[in-house]
């Protein structure tokens, strides 16, 4: 008597499924699946069906899928004799998935493997090279299909259109085209009293505090409200949700409010690996008019000019705040905040400053002496890497690689700088305007004008540095790396050029209560 192989038979309906006109007619279904599987089982009098997986709507590349795993889970507590498909690629596209399972841990776990259509049966031991081959056809697949959308998502993006399932808070998604986006009128005129309020001296905390106490929805509890696509995931209730000072900055400083799409900022790694990874600055696609305006460029640049002044320290120096952007929190991931004093500048967690007051890193750290750290940190690390013997080891390839990324990096530094300079000439015009118009005096000019002046002329020495620098790493490219310590054996202070090019993230912990020290980390672009 043959012995009873319980098996478990194991369904998808792939996202290449979704347009087809019913899918209960096609040959791909679900329903059309399950009957050949059923089918099969009972045309094998040692066959009994023990379970069924299924997973809709959902790739089959090496993506999490919930039915899939609970299979394995089952397979690896033997709880399952037989897997059948309708074919290998409907169990996974995914040849490292393949290769893991099927041809590996099944073996290992004494588990037949069976897929109708393209005759794999792991219990036919010839047939191996050709279930991977199939493997391979599949994997080929997944990467001409990734190719494609990325090539699509691109030209999209370059014609101008909006390729975001989620609008940004003041807009809608056209219900017309889905590419477009349409003022929402409700949540404009929050935007339009953000920039009002900001331009009478309010900050991003007191606009967020401001909107908060007057019951304005934040901007996901709204979308909530209405029913929109959320791409906010929170613990908190969604009336619990208030305004940050890091929302008001986001639409305080976002070319969407004045008609302009920036898009293609971030990209996943690889079709099978959907890590996020950000894109260089160069590398964003920018198209400008592509839908209604609800700021006006006048307003959004005035905007910008008093965040670049207010982004200044109030050290005699007048330098732009270098840690921007650089310094988290250890404990919730949330960027640090510069705030000031009578006396001192400070570093505090933002999620202590956002209206939460959540966060357990409640101890500020003190700008100056920050600065020292970093300073003392980088000098170290100089003075460890400055060994003649250390520095002969390194191949040609490290050479011309460091070199090459100095030059990017210094290239990508010089467009921000040049950014810089076209909001500052812009306002400029603004401001001759505002002259002549009669809505400042001479003496207010005069003043602005030399403020103006005074920063262009900084902007330029920095364009000048970085020019040098981009030459020096071009002419000696041979010798880059031995040169760039020889260069610079110790900084005596830090820019913010320095610290672009030695730091890529800087993250405070809390203090300790019985030490009274505080951990502070630094992540290396090395």
């Amino acid at each position: 008597m043959n012995k009873l192989l319980r098996v478990g038979i194991y369904l998808r309906l792939s996202n290449e499924d979704r347009d087809k006109v019913n899918k209960d007619d096609a040959s791909e279904s679900i329903k059309n699946q399950r009957n050949m599987l059923i089918d099969y089982v009972n045309k094998h009098s040692n066959f009994i069906l023990i379970d069924e997986y299924c997973d809709e709507d959902l790739s089959g590349a090496g993506t999490f899928r919930p039915e899939f795993e609970r299979l394995i889970k089952d397979c690896e507590n033997r709880k399952i004799d037989v897997v059948l498909c309708k074919s290998q690629s409907r169990f996974s596209r995914d040849m490292e998935i393949v290769e893991r399972y099927i041809n590996n841990k099944f073996r290992e776990w004494n588990i037949r493997f069976i897929g109708l259509s393209d005759n794999a049966d792991t219990q036919n031991y010839g047939n191996k090279k050709a279930r991977q081959i199939n493997g391979l056809v599949n994997e080929w697949y997944l990467e001409d299909v990734s190719n494609n959308i990325r090539y699509a998502f691109n030209s999209k993006m370059k014609q101008g259109e909006f390729i975001s399932p989620f609008a940004p808070f003041g807009y809608d998604i056209s219900c017309i085209d889905n590419n477009k986006l349409v003022i929402d009128i409700v949540a404009a005129n929050t935007v339009v009293k953000i920039y009002d309020l900001y331009l009478k001296g309010f900050g991003y905390s007191a606009i967020a505090n401001y909107l908060n106490s007057n019951n304005i929805a934040s901007p996901s509890y709204y979308k909530y409200l209405k029913k929109s696509k959320l791409n906010i995931v929170s613990k908190r209730r969604r009336e619990e949700i208030k305004w940050s000072s890091n929302a008001i900055k986001k639409i305080l400083t976002n070319e969407v409010y004045i008609g302009n799409l920036i898009q293609g900022k971030r990209t996943t790694v690889s079709y099978k690996n959907h890590k996020i990874r950000k894109k260089n600055k160069e590398e964003w696609i920018k198209c400008e008019n592509t839908h209604e305006k609800i700021i006006d460029e006048k307003t959004f640049f005035k905007v910008q000019k008093i965040i670049q002044e207010r982004r200044k320290s109030s050290t005699k120096t007048g330098s732009v705040h270098i840690f921007s952007g650089k310094v988290f929190c250890m404990e919730c991931n949330n960027y640090m905040r510069k705030k000031n004093s009578s006396k001192h500048e400070y570093l505090t967690c933002s999620n202590n400053c956002n209206g939460y007051n959540e966060c357990c890193n409640k101890t500020s750290i003190r700008y100056d002496k920050l600065e020292n750290i970093i300073l003392n940190s980088i000098n170290d690390k100089i003075k460890k890497y400055y060994d003649k013997n250390i520095l002969n080891k390194l191949n040609l390839d490290k050479k011309n690689s460091i070199s090459n990324n100095s030059v990017n990096n210094f290239i990508v530094k010089k467009k921000e700088v040049e950014n810089k300079i076209s909001i500052t000439n812009n306002y400029l015009k603004n401001l001759y305007e505002d002259k002549v118009n009669g809505i400042i005096n001479e003496e207010q000019f005069i003043q602005l004008l030399n403020s103006f002046n005074k920063e262009i002329s900084f902007f330029n020495n920095q364009i000048k540095f970085i020019n040098s620098k981009i030459k020096y790493y071009k002419e000696n490219k041979e010798n880059n790396y031995k040169m760039s310590f020889d260069n610079y054996k110790e900084f005596k202070n830090l820019d913010n050029i320095i610290l672009d090019e030695f730091i890529d993230k800087i993250y405070i912990g809390m203090i300790n209560k019985e030490t009274n020290i505080r951990n502070i980390q630094i992540k290396w672009n090395f």
